[in-house]
């Protein structure tokens, strides 16, 4: 992806166990400090302004160690809040706001503990976060891609 402007959003909730994946995940793609990559980590979505942008969340229904998939932007999702707007949503906005032609993609690293609260993952879910920042170590260099995709443990 030469040339363009890659924005990570990694979100959750880093107090409910596996639910902080998606941050955890996002600040190890931080450290990686790779050209053109951009890092946030949040509570909630936001709009922003990039090329393409990764939405890095925790999920109980993802295939093992994680599963990507191209996001499609969805006009009319607003709601009363904020907290619930899918990655979809957030496009969406983008396009009817600021006509940002952003591309997105989420990739869902498979949690298991959701209930409990604490600011450990998981030791399955550890495994997951490793085998997926693996995959964007190499997906985010340049020469690298990202592709809709189910990845096998």
């Amino acid at each position: 992806m030469p040339g363009t402007k890659v924005l990570v959003v990694g979100y959750g909730n880093p107090d409910r166990c596996d639910d902080g994946l998606g941050m955890a995940l996002a600040e190890r793609v931080r450290a990686l400090d790779i050209p053109g990559v951009d890092v946030e980590v949040k509570y909630q979505l936001n709009v922003e302004d990039a090329d393409v942008v990764l939405f890095l969340d925790a999920c109980l229904c993802a295939p093992p160690p994680f599963f990507l998939r191209e996001v499609e932007a969805r006009s009319g999702t607003l709601e009363f809040t904020t907290h619930s707007l899918a990655p979809e949503g957030v496009l969406g906005l983008a396009q009817d706001v600021f006509k940002a032609p952003t591309k997105g993609y989420a990739l869902a690293v498979r949690g298991y503990d959701f209930h409990d609260v604490g600011d450990q993952i998981s030791k399955d879910a550890a495994k997951n976060l490793e085998a997926a920042l693996s995959f964007l170590v190499g997906a985010l260099q340049p020469g690298g891609s990202l592709h809709p995709m189910e990845v096998d443990a």
